[in-house]
């Protein structure tokens, strides 16, 4: 009887030792607003990449990048976190600077992949005197939620244009719904800064009707005020493709880039699962460029040379590069003749 008993116990504890070992860990990933494109980067990594590397990935919504790298930094089970390039940079410039707290959040922060340039769309009312971005200066400027990308790019992209900051009375900070409602009905607002990859969903959702209440303003890189911009941001181009209810060309605006960062991990659970994620994200690349958004095909998979402060993350940088490898090895072995003394010692097929 107590041989069965024990054997019975064994099985119980065998069944809760596997189940442990065969159980996803369960990350976050911090991106945007739910209808901007980090947060559908974000899925598509939960439901493409996550499940090989047996994660349970969740993804939040937040009120954009800088509140992201705090988040990456601080909060509990957020490993993953899709940020902009200048507000990663802010950061390291003013840790350089001497600010204490900016070096305690961002030292430990590094790099899995650079992703793709965010544009930034400049939207007004369709009647508006203004039609470039060097039209803006003492508009009424919505840069979006504080501690979000757009926020930072709207400020930051002034200063640079027009050698100040934007008046107070001429800022605010509202959502980008709530300022587009403004933006039409009672015009305290002028101008709506989106920074998101197009087809920016807030934007391309919008009816044909859109047309008779906003335009989106274009960004001349040869204006002498553009120019100290290019020295952080990169013009590019919004297709009409990606807004048809709205646009009948092309046209030129700013981007700046997007990067995927987690935390500098060195726990060995943490770390193996890191690495299997990279290495998933690696093999099922073609498969978030042929099913996830628009944006993936933008991307390279490769690690590329990062600017001064910034540092690939060691195990994910490992994995993509051995993936990176492994998939430019030949297939397939040339073929070769043997002769009959080769195929009698074996030496040869």
């Amino acid at each position: 009887m107590w041989n069965r008993i024990s054997v019975g116990i064994a099985a119980m504890l065998a069944t809760v030792v596997c189940g442990v070992a065969m159980a996803a860990a369960e990350y976050k990933i911090v991106t945007a607003s739910e209808k901007g494109t980090y947060y559908a980067i974000g899925q598509d990594l939960s439901k493409h990449v996550a499940p090989a590397a047996d994660i349970n990935l969740e993804v939040l919504a937040t009120s954009g990048s800088a509140a992201n790298i705090k988040a990456l930094r601080y909060d509990a089970g957020v490993k993953f976190a899709v940020v902009q390039a200048d507000v990663y940079q802010a950061f390291i410039d003013r840790a350089a600077g001497g600010s204490t707290e900016a070096a305690s959040i961002i030292r430990p922060l590094r790099v899995i992949l650079p992703l793709y340039n965010t544009e930034i769309h400049y939207i007004v009312r369709a009647d508006s005197e203004l039609n470039y971005l060097h039209d803006i200066k003492n508009a009424k400027i919505n840069g979006g939620l504080v501690g979000s990308g757009a926020a930072l790019i709207t400020h930051t992209l002034y200063r640079m244009m027009f050698n100040g900051p934007i008046p107070e009375a001429s800022a605010s900070f509202l959502s980008n719904e709530e300022a587009l409602v403004k933006l039409i009905t009672d015009k305290s607002v002028d101008v709506v800064v989106v920074a998101a990859g197009q087809p920016a969903p807030l934007i391309a959702n919008m009816k044909p009707e859109a047309q008779k209440f906003i335009k989106l303003l274009k960004f001349d890189p040869n204006h002498p005020a553009s120019k100290p911009a290019l020295a952080v941001y990169a013009p590019a181009t919004v297709r009409a493709a990606s807004y048809p209810n709205l646009l009948t060309a092309d046209f030129t605006t700013i981007s700046v880039g997007a990067f995927l960062v987690t935390y500098d991990y060195n726990l060995k659970g943490t770390v193996d699962y890191m690495g299997k994620f990279a290495r998933s994200l690696c093999q099922n690349f073609a498969t978030l460029q042929a099913e996830g958004h628009p944006k993936w095909k933008e991307v390279e998979m490769g690690q590329p040379t990062l600017p001064p402060g910034w540092t690939y993350y060691p195990p994910t940088s490992r994995e993509i590069k051995a993936c990176l490898a492994r998939s430019a090895r030949p297939a397939v072995r040339p073929s070769k003749k043997c002769s009959a003394e080769e195929r009698i010692l074996g030496l040869c097929n």
